[in-house]
């Protein structure tokens, strides 16, 4: 059996919606002591809707796929529905991760609960 599974390989290989988004109105950023990763998550939330999202991450495979699958998880969804993403949904839609590469999934929900805040700082919201 496979480490890991192809859409891990996937969303390693092509990450979707990486880099820095200018306008963004929710930032987070996230990290893991232990094994040394960073996830910044930037959102662009317009009427309760995420529009837009980019992500940042320094770190292994596992973390650069978690942080791409949530991206696509919670984009064009609203802000009620993404403030419900767990970990355990963005692994479960990589179809699977090894047991000792699920902080990175709890990484991405981190990441994005973050973002979340901040914009409710930012707006008040």
């Amino acid at each position: 059996m496979a480490l890991y599974s192809e859409k891990v390989m996937d969303h390693f290989r092509n990450p979707r919606n990486v880099g820095v988004l200018e306008d963004a109105n929710g930032i987070g950023e996230v990290g893991n002591a232990k094994c040394g990763d960073i996830m910044k998550m930037y959102l662009k939330i317009e009427d309760d809707i995420v529009k837009d999202v980019k992500f940042e991450t320094f770190g292994c495979g596992s973390a650069i796929a978690s942080s791409s699958m949530a991206t696509e998880l919670i984009k064009g969804k609203p802000v009620d529905e993404v403030m419900k993403l767990t970990n355990k949904a963005v692994a479960e839609a990589l179809d699977g991760l090894p047991d000792y590469k699920m902080h990175c999934s709890v990484l991405a929900e981190e990441a994005i609960q973050s973002a979340l805040e901040d914009y409710r700082k930012r707006t008040g919201k």
